[in-house]
């Protein structure tokens, strides 16, 4: 596996190591040695999520705050998406800021999102289907959004030819000086 820690190295892109010919390929999208051989991490996945979404779907900026936050192993296994992580540990030097990288069903890469960070995506492909892993249970009261399109953060999200389609949820979200956020 190649690991590769992105402009705020806490998010690591993962390129696991694909075995291929004419009939096809095979990989081990996870293993828990090599994952922390890798990266020196030994995250405890509890809960494994499957979204399939259209074009020009966004989904985020999602989190979940202590002591039910979560760390996301995220990958595409149909199609591509834009994945996007925002730093929102308020003690962090690169707090507010945010790295993305497109995740496709073709280039088999993986993010990994630690926890104190915001995820979202944008589906690039007519549709999508995204896999993650996550180290905490999904708890609604925990859960906060942040506005995609908050300009404090200034995500540069990739042209799809329309509006992102937006959850109620999503639509509703708040922007990062108004969230509540990591304090340590």
């Amino acid at each position: 596996m190649k690991v590769t820690p992105l402009a705020i190295p806490e998010v690591l892109l993962l390129e696991p190591k694909v075995f291929g010919d004419a009939r096809g390929f095979f990989f081990e999208s996870y293993n828990a040695r090599t994952f922390a051989a890798a990266t020196g991490l030994s995250p405890d996945f509890v809960q494994d999520n499957h979204s399939r979404s259209r074009r020009g779907v966004l989904r985020g900026l999602h989190y979940q705050l202590p002591p039910q936050a979560q760390g996301k192993l995220v990958r595409v296994v149909q199609g591509e998406v834009f994945d996007v992580a925002v730093d929102i540990r308020r003690a962090s030097p690169t707090f507010g800021r945010w790295v993305g990288a497109v995740l496709s069903s073709e280039n088999q890469q993986q993010l990994w999102i630690p926890p104190g960070f915001a995820h979202g995506f944008l589906t690039l492909s007519e549709t999508a289907e995204f896999l993650y892993k996550t180290t905490d249970f999904y708890t609604p009261a925990a859960e906060r959004c942040i506005l995609w399109s908050d300009p404090q953060i200034g995500i540069d999200w990739p042209q799809t030819g329309a509006s992102p389609s937006l959850s109620e949820k999503d639509l509703q979200g708040v922007t990062l000086a108004c969230a509540d956020v990591f304090t340590a």
